[in-house]
């Protein structure tokens, strides 16, 4: 099984006394340990003292001082904070506005006014992502170099604890484990659940937000229409490239959306896996056929 994540801690930066009260103690409910700013130069102070770390930092966009753009520039810019994922909250949903933080490394959002099911829905997604990329990168850093030496294989799952034990796998045989290892979960992830289960991307979001996704993917998994459903993998080790093809038993999906980050999918729980895989993780993520097939390229030098 998976290991499992604690709950996590939030760094929640708004200067409006009310919405500070409302986010902490939405969240306390939900188990989360919180610490608040009341702008952005309070957040650079909180964050420098603190010495636990942060699993997110939910970013209010319009703050005096120091707003939440000129936050995430210095976010983005420090070492001990650059891989914190940042939820920028905004009353401003215009698309140029939600490129804009995009483009600077905000991929989570959320509208004010919120609703607790969403608030906490976009809250598990970052803190889910950051946790499973520290404990990733903890699980390689272990007999990193284990698997140095494999040039050709083929390998065959079907569960998503199968596709994490074949990122641990796989990761390790790549130059620079680290960062292949979260873009692979995310493909190999999304064979099991969009693939082979045949999971919707609506279908998931609804799932997320009710709290029912594993256990729906459980199901899945023992249905008779999918259970003997496989998703095939496909390494290589070339001159110059290690070649990783992916290949599910599904119907295929159109692809070509998902490549880029979409503002209009940056309010959903979810659908950054393969942006963040092509961008992150990657030199190229190639979707073959119908959509069932995606071949990634990590260059060896």
């Amino acid at each position: 099984m998976t290991p499992a994540l604690r709950t996590g801690r939030v760094l929640i930066v708004d200067d409006e006394p009310f919405n500070l009260e409302i986010l902490s103690e939405h969240l306390h409910d939900a188990g989360y340990e919180t610490a608040t700013a009341t702008d952005g130069e309070d957040a650079w102070e909180v964050l420098q003292a603190d010495r636990k770390g942060f699993d997110t930092i939910l970013l209010d966009r319009m703050m005096p001082r120091m707003d939440g753009m000129q936050v995430l520039a210095k976010l983005k810019q420090h070492p001990d904070f650059q891989h914190i994922p940042v939820i920028m909250q905004t009353a401003v949903g215009a698309a140029e506005n939600v490129q804009e933080g995009l483009a600077a490394g905000a991929y989570y959002y959320l509208i004010k006014p919120f609703q607790r099911e969403m608030l906490l829905a976009i809250v598990a997604a970052a803190v889910g992502f950051h946790q499973e990329r520290g404990q990733l990168e903890r699980e390689i850093s272990e007999h990193a170099d284990s698997y140095k030496l494999l040039l050709n294989g083929q390998f065959k799952f079907r569960t998503l604890d199968d596709a994490r034990q074949q990122t641990l796998l796989l990761s390790r045989a790549c130059p620079d484990p680290q960062r292949v290892a979260l873009g692979l979960s995310e493909l190999l992830v999304n064979a099991v659940e969009h693939g082979n289960l045949g999971i919707s991307y609506s279908e998931k979001t609804r799932l997320l937000q009710t709290g029912r996704w594993l256990d729906e993917v459980e199901m899945r998994l023992n249905d008779s229409q999918y259970k003997n459903r496989s998703v095939l993998v496909h390494f290589a080790s070339v001159e110059d490239e290690v070649q990783i093809r992916i290949v599910d038993e599904g119907a295929g999906f159109d692809w070509q959306p998902f490549l880029e980050f979409s503002p209009e999918r940056a309010f959903d729980p979810h659908g950054r896996g393969i942006s963040m895989a092509r961008m992150m993780s990657f030199d190229s993520v190639e979707y073959q056929g119908r959509g069932n097939e995606v071949l990634v390229r990590i260059r060896k030098s």
